[in-house]
């Protein structure tokens, strides 16, 4: 493991209540993480969830049945903070080993009334190995795109 990497941080002020947020975040996953982002890609992704629970898979399902797992649940402290492992190497292959792994934690703080604020921060890149830095810059556009999406769901479910 090398120098650590600075985190990415990312987030999204929702109309929603935590309680909510945190909802849409997990057990509405499949509503509003971008399918181009899954191995399996949005022609062929099947389902896609996070099980809620600590140690519980974030997971994707491909044609077929075929399921990839792309981290485990760390932190399931509904409706504040959930953290789970990035499995997922900066080649795209999964990566077995959590302790070879990024993590990601994601906080949900009041805001103004009536709204939540979801933010990500996407950090141990060092974690990847040389890769690490490299990788953090090619998805540095990913958490506030996918967060983007989540907004969009969140206004419609406000609603």
């Amino acid at each position: 493991m090398g120098l650590p990497i600075p985190p990415l941080t990312a987030d999204v002020v929702v109309p929603l209540d935590a309680e909510a947020a945190f909802d849409l975040f997990t057990a509405g996953f499949a509503t509003w993480w971008p399918p181009e982002f899954s191995w399996s890609g949005a022609a062929h992704l099947q389902d896609i969830g996070i099980e809620p629970e600590v140690d519980g898979f974030l997971y994707e399902r491909g044609p077929h049945g075929f399921r990839l797992d792309w981290g485990r649940v760390l932190v399931w402290d509904r409706p504040d903070v959930l953290a789970f492992t990035w499995q997922i190497g900066p080649d795209r292959l999964p990566v077995p080993d959590p302790a070879a792994a990024s993590e990601v934690e994601v906080t949900f703080t009041a805001a103004e009334p009536g709204s939540t604020r979801i933010t990500v921060t996407h950090g141990r890149w060092e974690r990847h190995g040389p890769g690490g830095a490299t990788y953090r810059e090619n998805v540095a556009e990913a958490w506030p795109y996918a967060l983007a999406r989540l907004a969009e769901v969140a206004a419609t479910v406000a609603v």
